[in-house]
């Protein structure tokens, strides 16, 4: 196992602090330092920049994110966002190694209010997610007022099944909702994939480190309305929209109409900018009753 600083071996200072995965957690560990320095070199240049990570644990990540091997140019500032309050202890290790650098948040990520703890600054999100809040953070990410984010890069580990829909294209098996959100405001990519014998312990899937990064002028479109479209669409993806857009309360029909969009075609079969529309419209009709 390879070393990139002089702290303590990662399995030590797990027995050393009783950091067992909680699966209501939705923990899983990383302890190849070889991956979590590579997982760090996918958010470069990191030299200057403000990291966020999200669930930490015992700091495997986090450490690769200080030192940066092989180059040595860590990140300036790493927040690190831990609800485990079994794992501070051992990151307030990893903050004493790195002075000035590592600030520790105690806290629950999902309601946590980044954008205010920023202040105005932009940070990169590098993270290996707690498996069971991982689709809710990225939705709160995607969604975000106002546009651009407090984020200028999303570097995010999923299991492998969920980085497929999430860059997914039109027509893909995988395309529905968190393709339509995700490819709105971000030009996504998976970098890599990572095996579950990575892990302690080890989960029963692949996973995988898919690359977000803000578009600066995405379609404009209200947030909200984009999400009530896609739910209603893919929410009976194997009905036609004329039937799934019912849910949405206003005359199917006459919003796919205005959109330009076939009234017999199915979720699957539209494109972003085809949401788009159909939200545009939809925000605009809902506003008009109102």
């Amino acid at each position: 196992m390879p070393q990139i600083d002089d702290l303590p071996p990662l399995r030590d200072v797990i027995r050393r602090h009783g950091l067992s995965a909680k699966k209501s957690l939705g923990q899983n560990f990383l302890l190849d330092l070889n991956l979590t320095a590579r997982i760090a070199r996918a958010g470069e240049p990191l030299q200057d920049a403000t990291v966020v990570e999200v669930g930490p644990g015992p700091g495997g990540l986090t450490r690769a994110l200080l030192s940066q091997p092989p180059q040595g140019l860590g990140a300036k500032r790493v927040i690190a966002i831990e609800r485990d309050a079994r794992a501070i202890a051992a990151l307030e290790e990893i903050a004493a190694h790195y002075p000035g650098r590592l600030e520790i948040v105690s806290g629950d990520a999902v309601t946590f209010d980044m954008a205010a703890h920023l202040a105005g600054t932009r940070a990169k999100v590098i993270a290996n997610l707690p498996y069971n809040i991982a689709t809710a953070l990225l939705i709160g990410w995607l969604t975000a007022e106002p546009w651009p984010p407090w984020y200028d890069a999303l570097v995010l580990m999923f299991q492998r099944e969920v980085a497929e829909r999430i860059v997914a294209k039109v027509g893909d098996k995988a395309y529905g909702r968190l393709a339509v959100l995700a490819g709105w405001r971000c030009e996504g990519k998976i970098m890599f994939d990572v095996a579950p014998t990575a892990f302690v312990p080890q989960p029963k899937v692949t996973s995988s480190v898919v690359r977000l990064i803000p578009r600066a002028q995405p379609l404009a479109c209200n947030s909200q309305a984009l999400q009530r479209v896609t739910e209603s669409a893919f929410g009976q993806r194997r009905k036609m929209l004329r039937q799934s857009l019912k849910s949405l309360g206003v005359d199917a029909g006459a919003l796919l109409a205005a959109a330009g969009i076939e009234p017999t075609a199915r979720a699957e079969e539209i494109s972003v900018e085809g949401f788009v529309a159909l939200a545009r419209i939809f925000s605009a009709q809902t506003k008009s009753r109102a």
